[in-house]
């Protein structure tokens, strides 16, 4: 198993374990693949919740640039409502499992097809 399946793992775990959802498989190793290297980074792999310049990163490059979406409030209603569900007080909320549940929030598995 390459470092990659191994991180894959590792995001499914915590979809199960930390934010209480069965993970679509096939859609995580997707989101994972579009992280790109960010992943294997033990900076960039994390999203920083507690920095506003993070969370706005999120939505501009993620919500708005890759998903389509239109800026408004509803983006960082999702943000906050997927922080929550991760848990605020985990330290280290993975970009991938973040970009994923964002994803489904949104409806938007079709962009990863």
């Amino acid at each position: 198993m390459g470092k990659r399946d191994e991180l894959i793992q590792k995001y499914a775990e915590d979809l199960r374990d930390k934010c209480g959802m069965e993970p679509d498989m096939d859609l995580l190793t997707k989101v994972t693949i579009g992280c790109g290297p960010a992943i294997y980074n033990a900076d960039s792999s994390t999203v920083a919740a507690s920095q506003p310049g993070e969370i706005e990163t999120v939505k501009d490059n993620f919500l708005v640039k890759k998903l389509g979406l239109s800026d408004g409030p509803e983006l960082m209603e999702a943000i906050n409502t997927v922080i929550e569900t991760y848990g605020q007080s985990e330290r280290n909320k993975y970009r991938a499992v973040v970009y994923y549940m964002l994803t489904k929030h949104f409806k938007k598995e079709a962009v990863y097809g």
